[in-house]
């Protein structure tokens, strides 16, 4: 549904997005991630026909973008960063204008706003300048024009920035009910955003790919993939942390803090395979007294900060 083949752009001096080359196929909901500044808004830019690469090629849906521009932009549902909106109209004035745009009329067109509307529920605020609304409805709105004509490929720019809980949760349902028959780009910083509906994930750092597989994948590359966390009175933490740092299956053993009596340690595999069981017999054959047991699935925000600082 979407490629890219060595898409390249530079501002003068400055590389912005530098050769990246990946592809999303239908019911892929792909998280492109990276930190401020590395170029996801620009490349996503290029995929939509917004900005012309300096190299490479973007193809949606087998339409070559610089090519074929509108017969790519049909296919392309895009909520921009910020969501940029006309303020002075309402919510309704502003579909009922995207419909037209789009192509829609007459029965077809008050089906697919009605539907849009409901979608994102925004019903609420239809006749309000949107220059008027919160930032959370407006990013509503704006992802109402996004998927008004049903389009097969969703490029969506921080979809959930500005929105409360209840809203994240309901656009990330809306997302994932909408991901099986279309390919699915959202790029984020925002790491909660890619255990919750995203299928695989791609890191960008200075314009660069430095990672593309799946969330499991990205989770595995933390040094705290399958460690167990244990809690238990302080008065024992020394003699259990010394037996487990012995123990042939842990890297090392850290104390994370002590408080109201209690200390919590921090068991690191070696090799990051799964060592729960292993911990666990130990402390039974030890008669060690353990209040809590629990095994971590991997610190994102380390391995973020990982990929993207050492590029």
């Amino acid at each position: 549904m979407i490629s890219l083949t060595g898409l390249t752009k530079r501002f003068g001096h400055l590389t912005a997005v530098d050769g990246i080359s990946l592809k999303v196929s239908r019911g892929e909901v792909l998280g492109f991630l990276g930190p401020n500044g590395a170029g996801k808004s620009t490349t996503m830019k290029m995929v939509t026909g917004f900005l012309l690469p300096t190299s490479g090629k973007a193809y949606v849906c087998g339409y070559d973008v610089e090519e074929f521009p509108i017969e790519a932009k049909k296919m392309i549902g895009y909520l921009p960063e910020g969501a940029p909106l006309y303020g002075d109209m309402t919510a309704a004035a502003f579909l009922e204008f995207i419909a037209a745009i789009r192509g829609l009329s007459g029965d077809e067109k008050k089906k697919h706003i009605e539907r849009a509307i409901s979608l994102v529920e925004i019903a609420d605020v239809l006749y309000q300048p949107i220059e008027t609304l919160s930032k959370g409805y407006k990013r509503r709105v704006g992802l109402a024009q996004a998927i008004l004509h049903d389009p097969e490929i969703l490029i969506l720019d921080e979809p959930t920035d500005g929105l409360d809980p209840n809203q994240k949760h309901h656009v990330r349902n809306l997302i994932r009910s909408m991901a099986h028959n279309k390919a699915i780009v959202i790029s984020t910083h925002i790491l909660e955003e890619v255990d919750a509906v995203c299928t695989r994930a791609a890191v960008i750092a200075k314009g660069r790919l430095v990672f593309d597989g799946t969330p499991a994948q990205l989770e595995m590359r933390s040094k705290t993939h399958n460690a167990v966390a244990i809690r238990l009175r302080s008065g024992r933490a020394s003699q259990v942390r010394e037996s487990l740092a012995a123990a042939s299956f842990v890297e090392r053993v850290e104390m994370v803090g002590e408080t109201d009596g209690f200390a919590s340690l921090l068991v690191l595999p070696k090799g990051g395979r799964s060592i729960i069981a292993d911990v666990s017999e130990l402390m039974r054959t030890r008669a060690f007294p353990i209040e809590e047991v629990q095994v971590e699935r991997g610190r994102l925000d380390d391995v973020f900060r990982d990929l993207t600082l050492r590029h």
